[in-house]
């Protein structure tokens, strides 16, 4: 019957799209409901942009140090504009693409904000409100999958309007001369080290003792002397108290090692984290059991109500767009019958700095916080031709293994293409592969993958490429 699915999945980001164009491939009558631009915050607001931005601040910064290869160039400028231009058809292509993929698969794309209905019978019902106005459609499934917003601290002056999200900074016209950052996170580190590397003194405040707390604290602490190298200023353990206008700019006003201090700048971005996007979501009694602004769920994705299931930064864990993709992909194969293809637990966490910086699994703090014992192989960078080749800031790969079993539990790298040679590492501990698996397998020379070998090495016989330590 016209006008009824399988299954209607809330929003089109990563999780959303991907659960969608799967469904349909798996034979379920499916429609997508989005109220913005198709892709979500990941392809319009966040990753993707994010990212475009990172690549371009990045070369303008190796242009500048090109002397370091024999190369010299004089007058180096940007364009701002320019680089937004870039950053805009990078997201559009991607945004068509998606677009075409969903007509491909059938998927049934409806615009307007999607609403979830208190049940009645057996099926569910969604409302989708648009400008052309409202209209109700009966559906098995539902999937809730609308994401999230940034999330602004309650302390004054936060409605100040220097005071913005990255939302706003991707809107921005030009760069600002100087900015503050309140928080200390992945999204923080990221912005900084653009707007850092196109001329802007930046300076984070970050609550927690140390910068990205959340990783390995040698990545934290190896981070924070490379950005304090690029001239940011870091200042952890500041809670921040307020932010105030300060003639042009702003001024946030914070408490370091027990005395208030303050720091000003042109602008405020506020970068604490983000928050379940519920807004319209539900009806007056069609609200799922939530815990801290967020829907719980169970291991089948599915809400306290039936057959209404939940991805994404809507619930607990990583917000991540490639989790909320693998999550998605679990819900279609959950509702068609099929057996999960992908291992949601074990996520790869990417941040991209300059070198970058990726995990994955445990780290060796905590695996010895659930008492098991571990060992560690570590290779430090330094050692490694393709990063000597390409002048390489300090960095390391370090993986933890099992003591016993020799099993692969976790692996944390920050180092030139991090982000792309994770998901080796999440493919062995996803498969339970131990140390010497891994090492079956040859890698090529010079590449940064070798590093992760001669980590792996050193959990063996001792890595080919490191001095051995001096036996007592």
């Amino acid at each position: 019957m016209e006008g009824q699915f399988d299954l209607m999945v809330i929003g089109a980001g990563p999780g959303g799209y991907v659960a969608a164009i799967k469904a349909a491939k798996l034979g379920l009558r499916t429609a997508v409901v989005e109220n913005r631009e198709i892709g979500g915050t990941c392809l319009n607001r966040g990753c993707i942009p994010a990212k475009a931005m990172i690549h371009a601040s990045s070369l303008y910064r190796e242009i500048q140090n090109s002397s370091e290869f024999g190369i010299f160039v004089s007058n180096v400028t940007y364009d701002y504009g320019k680089i937004l231009e870039y950053k805009e058809e990078t997201t559009k292509q991607l945004v068509q693409g998606i677009e075409q993929l969903l007509k491909a698969n059938g998927v049934t794309v409806l615009k307007g904000t999607g609403t979830l209905l208190l049940a009645s019978g057996e099926e569910r019902e969604v409302r989708v409100a648009s400008e052309e106005g409202e209209e109700n459609y009966k559906t098995a499934d539902v999937l809730l999958a609308s994401g999230s917003k940034p999330l602004k601290i309650p302390i004054p002056g936060m409605d100040l309007p220097g005071v913005v999200t990255s939302d706003e900074l991707f809107q921005m016209k030009e760069p600002p001369k100087s900015m503050v950052i309140i928080g200390g996170g992945v999204i923080s580190v990221e912005f900084a080290t653009v707007y850092a590397a196109l001329g802007s003194q930046v300076t984070i405040l970050e609550a927690m003792p140390r910068i990205v707390p959340n990783m390995d604290k040698e990545i934290s602490q190896n981070l924070k002397m490379i950005l304090k190298k690029r001239g940011i200023e870091i200042h952890t353990s500041a809670s921040v108290q307020a932010v105030e206008q300060d003639g042009d700019g702003y001024r946030c006003r914070y408490i370091e090692k027990e005395k208030e201090q303050e720091a000003t700048g042109d602008l405020v971005l506020c970068a604490v984290g983000r928050r379940a996007n519920t807004e319209g979501l539900f009806a007056e009694g069609a609200v799922p059991e939530m815990e801290r602004g967020r829907v719980t769920v169970d291991a089948d994705f599915q809400t306290s109500i039936p057959h209404v299931y939940a991805i994404g930064d809507l619930i607990g864990g990583a917000q991540l767009a490639h989790a909320a993709s693998a999550q998605g992909i679990a819900v279609a194969e959950h509702l068609a019958g099929r057996e999960r293809s992908v291992n949601v637990n074990i996520v790869p966490g990417c941040v991209y700095t300059d070198p970058e910086i990726a995990s994955a699994g445990m780290t060796e703090e905590e695996a010895k916080e659930q008492g098991i014992s571990v060992e560690t192989g570590k290779f430090i960078m330094s050692a490694n031709g393709k990063s000597l080749i390409t002048k390489e800031e300090r960095g390391f790969i370090k993986v933890v293994a099992d003591k016993e079993t020799k099993r692969l539990l976790g692996a944390q790298m920050m180092c030139a293409r991090a982000t792309d040679m994770i998901g080796e590492f999440v493919t062995a501990i996803t498969n339970q592969m131990t140390v010497s698996q891994l090492l079956k397998g040859m890698r090529a020379h010079p590449t940064y993958n070798e590093g992760i070998g001669e980590a792996l090495e050193e959990l063996e016989d001792g890595a080919i490429h490191v001095v051995p330590k001096k036996k007592r």
